[in-house]
């Protein structure tokens, strides 16, 4: 009922609103609704507290717990605010004696079972039962018989239970049901046995699932990580944007004697809402970690060794120095982890073209560069995050969105839940929370040529000509009825439909064409684009770190090598910031020849082990919980993030060793005092949109981009993803999201059918080869896959040695 409610009054005009406005008395002050609302919000509109625990204002009402309950004049008895609908004229008394005497009678029956916990709950300090106990309850209880206890189940490692505290206000279920769009909770049994569980006594695993903590109003489900280790009162509060994905998610970070014991969701309703992914609440683990990098390191022989932060900057500069003027500012390259902020992209590109290098870039598993020159100011989104539940249609081209962006797969889910409709076109059957009208599934290689018969039908329904270099890419073998059916469904209201690119398309050797397309969509029919860009990587197109462009979007004088090209060619020298070579590259075993071959190699890290061998400095970089500085999301909107705790050890923050780095070469312009200096710097003009690039030259039939036939039966295309809790070093190092279930052992995914045909039983081991290397890793069936694919997750430690290959030899032997 209320997700309809919602549905009708997001379309109806601000007019029509207005005249829907009627009026009521609470509490003697008159008061204007909208008609259709409750009670309850009327009351909060205006500032009346009425007291509530089922009652949420995301969620559906249930009216479980009747603490809300209101004498409304004329009405026979008291009244649930929280589901009794505005009427005009209507009087409410939330405090009358009627009221009081209700809540104190729900709160009576609510405490009769409940345990005298609060000493050792992590809720105490913070617990809405707690407080409404203190102004509804009774001294002292009458409850003289045996109270209920309930088991606790294990429903995985972030998320600890404690069921004897549950009132039953079934927030848990609906958040699962209607926002996250997986029903886990549940509740079974009836009266006194009835209880709040997992189906099949399961563990959880929707990757926002830690949302649940926050919905408890009891210390029911509370954090398994954070678990006594401190205290609501005795934290301080810190705002935090996420580093992890595009959308830039605002944090509170909660520590005590400077570290940080939690992470909760900062309230936001143009970015996430009041929700968090997991993925953003947990990795604040790993700043904690045993493998932070807290010392400066210097290559003395065979060992690393610590140094002071004077010898280390010191030896820095003078190995960069040494090989600038051997072999010149072009022959040293850096590469930069996407999650760095705004302030470090800046100052690391400024740093490296002030020593004559313009061989800079961020984009660390992108694969096709053609469009460089014509490419936008950063690729983003022509939507508004908080527009896309309105939108009509969508299509998600390479888009796994509800482990890329968990919170956007919410908003595509309203939309959906709102009338909208979406189709996909993968290379995977990719989960979804959200209903999809028409999926298309083909091998990685046949995304260009798909995507162009959907753009070519486009336009013939629309009456006008695609031009050559799409209508060319066109694979005649394709299911036309279902191209026919995503060409309709886009064309249904072309303005307020969207095509968006996800992880897959961006990095897939023919992501220029899909960029193109997308683009020609958006210039002949008004159709939006989005694009899922890896982190912070919309600040770092913003501030110059690229080989072409300089900050602000200014075209570089010099054009320097992108990521790939520096893997394959000749470095005389690498600085690398942030990254994990090995994990966070596309092409790990090409790169670790060039740092191999280099005769510099200073590398910026948080963490001890993600230092590569080869370094001859390394410097210990703060955490994102420790570092000041800007994030802009796929939007383009700008977030500044606080430090909430000061560095580990000897760490510090990015933007203070690359300034001192700087003067140490002699470089002018690196005389920062603040953070804020740097971002005053930045050319940023808030308003300007992404413009769209209708420039085809670079839509062209890439290599292996056409018609697939029948493979040898030892000859599979890879379908390759980074898993949900692989993206960056941090994440990786948070140690209770990798026990979840997205974090499962490394494996090849086959098709049930091919399986068979190869005589496979689940776990077999198997060899599979790449222009790259080998691998040995156990084959299951998976649905999801295609006959003439197998699906080997990137990031992962056990498929390093294959590289960016989209092709794999099983070794039939093995």
């Amino acid at each position: 009922m209320r997700q309809k409610y919602q549905a009708d009054r997001q379309h109806r005009s601000k007019w029509e609103r207005f005249l829907s406005k009627i009026k009521l008395t609470i509490d003697d002050k008159l008061v204007e609704a909208e008609s259709g609302s409750m009670v309850i919000q009327a009351a909060d509109s205006v500032g009346i507290y009425i007291p509530r625990f089922c009652y949420h204002e995301k969620l559906s009402i249930a009216a479980n717990c009747r603490m809300c309950l209101v004498e409304v004049e004329k009405a026979v008895k008291p009244l649930p605010a929280c589901a009794t609908p505005v009427t005009d004229g209507m009087v409410v008394k939330t405090s009358s004696q009627i009221a009081i005497e209700a809540q104190k009678g729900t709160m009576e029956f609510l405490l009769i079972n409940h345990p005298l916990d609060c000493p050792v709950c992590d809720q105490g300090g913070e617990c809405p039962l707690q407080d409404q106990a203190l102004g509804y309850g009774d001294g002292v209880s009458r409850f003289n018989e045996a109270k209920r206890v309930v088991n606790n189940p294990d429903i995985g490692a972030l998320i600890q239970t404690e069921m004897t505290r549950c009132i039953h206000c079934t927030r848990c279920v609906r958040f699962g049901q209607e926002v996250a769009g997986l029903m886990e909770f549940g509740a079974i049994g009836r009266g006194e046995d009835m209880k709040i569980t997992t189906f099949m006594e399961a563990s959880i695993d929707s990757e926002v699932s830690g949302n649940v903590i926050d919905l408890c109003p009891v210390g029911a489900l509370t954090s398994k990580p954070y678990r006594f280790s401190a205290r609501s009162w005795e934290m301080s509060n810190q705002g935090l944007v996420s580093p992890h994905d595009c959308l830039g998610s605002n944090m509170i970070a909660q520590s005590v004697a400077g570290e940080v014991k939690r992470v909760l969701p900062g309230h936001n309703e143009e970015v996430n809402e009041c929700w968090l992914s997991d993925r953003d609440r947990f990795s604040y683990e790993a700043v904690n970690s045993d493998d932070r990098l807290v010392q400066p390191l210097i290559r003395r022989g065979d060992r690393m060794e610590e140094a002071t932060w004077k010898d280390a900057l010191t030896q820095a500069a003078a190995i960069l120095k040494e090989t600038i003027n051997k072999t010149g500012g072009q022959s040293i390259g850096a590469l930069c982890t996407p999650t760095a902020t705004l302030e470090e992209f800046y100052l690391l590109q400024k740093l490296m073209r002030g020593v004559g290098s313009s061989n800079i870039d961020h984009r660390l598993r992108q694969q096709d560069f053609r469009d460089d020159a014509v490419a936008p100011l950063f690729p983003g989104s022509q939507i508004a995050v908080s527009d896309i539940p309105r939108a009509s249609s969508a299509l998600l081209v390479g888009c796994n969105l509800r482990k890329e962006l968990p919170l956007v797969a919410i908003r595509v889910r309203q939309m959906v839940q709102n009338g909208g409709s979406v189709a996909s076109l993968n290379p995977l059957r990719y989960d979804a929370n959200f209903a999809i009208s028409h999926e298309y599934v083909v091998e990685p290689n046949r995304m260009a040529s798909t995507l162009a018969g959907i753009v070519v039908r486009m336009a013939e329904i629309g009456n006008c000509d695609a031009p050559f270099e799409i209508t060319s890419l066109v694979n005649t073998t394709s299911d036309q009825d279902a191209i026919n059916a995503i060409a309709q469904l886009l064309l249904r209201d072309p303005n307020s439909a969207f095509v968006m690119l996800g992880q897959v398309a961006v990095n897939d050797p023919t992501a220029s064409s899909l960029r193109a397309m997308a683009s020609w969509l958006a210039t002949s029919f008004g159709v939006r684009v989005i694009t899922l860009s890896d982190a912070n990587s919309v600040a770092g197109w913003i501030a110059g770190c690229l080989p072409h462009r300089e900050a602000g979007g200014k075209s570089a004088d010099i054009l320097g090598n992108n990521a790939l090209e520096m893997s394959t060619g000749t470095l005389s020298g690498c600085v690398l910031y942030g990254l994990e070579p090995d994990l966070d590259y596309s092409a790990p075993g090409s790169l670790a020849e060039t740092l191999t071959k280099a005769e510099t190699v200073v590398s910026f890290s948080v963490f001890r082990s993600a230092v590569p061998p080869q370094a001859d400095v390394a410097l210990p970089l703060a955490s994102f919980t420790e570092n000041s500085g800007s994030y802009v999301n796929f939007e383009g909107r700008v977030q500044f993030s606080n430090a909430a705790v000061l560095p580990r050890g000897e760490a510090r923050p990015g933007w203070k060793i690359l300034r001192v780095l700087g003067n140490l070469l002699r470089l002018d312009g690196f005389d920062y005092v603040a953070v804020e200096d740097i971002a005053r710097e930045i050319p940023i003009d808030s308003a300007v949109m992404l413009q769209n690039s209708s420039d085809l030259s670079y839509v062209g039939r890439a290599e292996g981009c056409g018609a697939v036939g029948d493979l040898e039966d030892s000859i599979f295309l890879r379908v390759c993803d980074v898993p949900l809790y692989s993206v960056d070093p941090t994440v990786r190092r948070a140690v209770s999201l990798q026990k979840t279930k997205d974090n499962i052992p490394t494996s090849v995914g086959l098709s049930p059918n091919r399986c068979e045909q190869l005589g496979f039983k689940p776990g077999h081991v198997a060899t599979f080869r790449s222009l790259s290397g080998s691998v040995q890793l156990p084959i299951y069936p998976d649905a999801r896959v295609l006959d003439n694919c197998a699906y080997i997750p990137a990031g992962r430690v056990e498929t390093v040695s294959l590289g960016a290959s989209q092709t794999v030899w099983l070794d039939l032997n093995s």
